[in-house]
């Protein structure tokens, strides 16, 4: 009851306040620019990495993205980017 409680909350002030959903519904912000770079925010760690394969966590899921020749540019505790041809995002529901 709380947990949808709280959803509902910050849904409104989300509606009501103009405020990015991202930030206030913890969704991870996901840029691309083509096939080569990815930048992703707000994820909660990384749990795997080849370089065919990147999995990361997210509040809800987690995030797949695969292709080829993957090198990891950037990484912070929120943060990550990763450089090589990007062919598939999926998002894992869990």
């Amino acid at each position: 009851m709380a947990k949808k409680w709280g959803h509902f909350v910050r849904k409104w002030i989300t509606k009501n306040m103009e405020l990015p959903q991202d930030v206030m519904m913890d969704l991870p912000r996901i840029t691309m620019i083509g096939q080569i770079h990815i930048y992703i925010e707000n994820h909660r760690g990384l749990i795997a990495f080849s370089d065919k394969e990147l999995r990361l966590l997210l509040k809800q899921g987690q995030l797949l993205i695969k292709g080829n020749a993957f090198v990891i540019k950037t990484i912070l505790p929120e943060e990550i980017l990763l450089e090589g041809k990007i062919d598939q995002v999926t998002y894992i529901n869990e």
